[in-house]
């Protein structure tokens, strides 16, 4: 149940654990934290031995998951744990974007990821690779829900011992998503900030490999895959603006890099992106930090619908305020009752459930062009993080209900002539 201490193979395209803050580059071990300035470390590739054997051909004859972009991923061997994560659709919205008043709206729709339906598949199916190269036996995670869904499911399908921390208030299709792979679930009394806080100590004291912990470094790579296939899926072409929700502000990070990599390669023109970020009223120090001009993030106690989002201290904060002020995007954030209807106004016009997080970059998507935020004419990719069947107790309440009726003919015209009725005092009040 400890990490072994074998060598890896020399074959892989990355080459050391590089420090953020002050440069200083350390072997790959399961080490997320440099020890001269405690700065986070991530990996180092080598970019010219990816520019020589990589092309966009050998990408598009690659498995249809994110290992087609095997190279720039950090896994030593080709012992990879392939459970179908990644190539989610890329929907070229037409309703939404009319409603919006865009022209090139694009929905990356991560609620329909492959196995647990977020995009934390993407990121636990590399972390749980490199775990295994590793030698750790036992794995395990702080998560708000998606990443204790994921861990737990990806394990048991690697035949990984897994036991994930969650706070005790989560949602009930994200308790279930979890226990139905049989990990051992602790439940903390406390945020997510504070469950963190305890699996560190844990992380030290049992060896154990913590995917957004001591693994962390391997784990956030796997969310740039959301970078490449938006780059693909668009003719290989990068967008010029996207939109994505900030928990950690590690997604949002690492989407930046993926378009930085691809065009450090060759694989992609460059040009600049605008990169803007979503979070909820109830928990936005990145967002208030951008808003009050800020060069620090101060941490929050969070207390919004969003919990999957809900993240006070944010680990990559800092850097996401740095990537929206340096390409010209913005960070805003939402209240509750705009994050219900930004679920509702994706799911009746595109036909995609969303969870909170999805509602609050729709919303925030909103928020930015009635600002005058947005180009119409822009190619803009809102990213999807998750499904809404993982949250369903944030919309009950909010939405229509089943109309009841007697088995026949005159009862049910009775019923679609107050269906209709209703339809069209919805519309004008939308339409007003």
């Amino acid at each position: 149940m400890t990490q072994a201490t074998r060598t890896q193979s020399t074959a892989a395209t990355f080459t050391a654990l590089k420090c953020k803050e002050c440069g200083e580059e350390y072997e790959l071990q399961a080490k997320h934290v440099c020890d001269c300035c405690f700065g986070p470390l991530e990996v180092k590739y080598d970019y010219d031995a990816i520019r020589r054997t990589v092309t966009r051909q050998t990408i598009e004859a690659g498995p249809n998951s994110i290992w087609r972009y095997r190279a720039f991923l950090p896994v030593a061997t080709d012992n990879v744990i392939d459970v179908g994560t990644g190539m989610t659709p890329l929907l070229k919205s037409h309703r939404l974007a009319r409603r919006l008043g865009l022209k090139n709206l694009y929905i990356k729709n991560d609620a329909v990821n492959m196995p647990t339906l977020s995009f934390k598949d993407r990121v636990v199916s590399v972390a749980l690779s490199r775990a295994r190269e590793l030698g750790f036996t036992t794995v395990s995670c702080a998560s708000t829900g998606n990443l204790a869904n994921s861990t737990a499911a990806i394990a048991a399908h690697a035949g990984l011992d897994c036991v994930v921390f969650i706070p005790s208030d989560l949602e009930a299709g994200k308790v279930l998503g979890t226990l139905i792979y049989n990990p051992t679930v602790m439940a903390v009394h406390g945020n997510y900030d504070q469950v963190n806080r305890l699996c560190c100590e844990v992380a030290n004291t049992h060896g154990w490999g913590f995917v957004n912990i001591n693994l962390r470094p391997y784990y956030s790579e796997g969310s740039k895959t959301l970078g490449y296939e938006v780059i693909e899926q668009l003719g290989w072409k990068l967008p010029d603006h996207v939109v994505a929700p900030l928990a950690s502000g590690s997604l949002f990070t690492k989407i930046y890099k993926g378009f930085n990599e691809f065009t450090e390669v060759g694989l992609v023109e460059g040009k600049k992106v605008r990169f803007s970020g979503a979070q909820a009223d109830g928990c936005s120090p990145i967002a208030q930090a951008f808003r009050e001009g800020r060069d620090f993030v101060k941490p929050v106690k969070p207390n919004t619908i969003a919990k999957s989002i809900a993240i006070g201290n944010p680990a990559d904060g800092m850097y996401a305020l740095d990537i929206a002020r340096k390409t010209g995007g913005n960070i805003e954030s939402v209240s509750d009752s705009e994050i219900i209807e930004g679920m509702k106004l994706l799911a009746e016009t595109e036909g995609i459930f969303t969870e909170t997080a999805g509602g609050t970059t729709i919303a925030v998507l909103k928020k930015l062009v009635e600002a005058g935020k947005i180009n119409p004419d822009e190619t803009t990719v809102a990213y999807i993080t998750g499904n809404g069947l993982k949250t369903q107790e944030a919309v009950q309440g909010y939405i229509g209900e089943p109309i009841t009726l007697e088995p026949k003919l005159e009862a049910f015209e009775r019923a679609l002539e107050r269906a209709r009725t209703l339809e069209r005092l919805e519309w004008q009040q939308v339409s007003v």
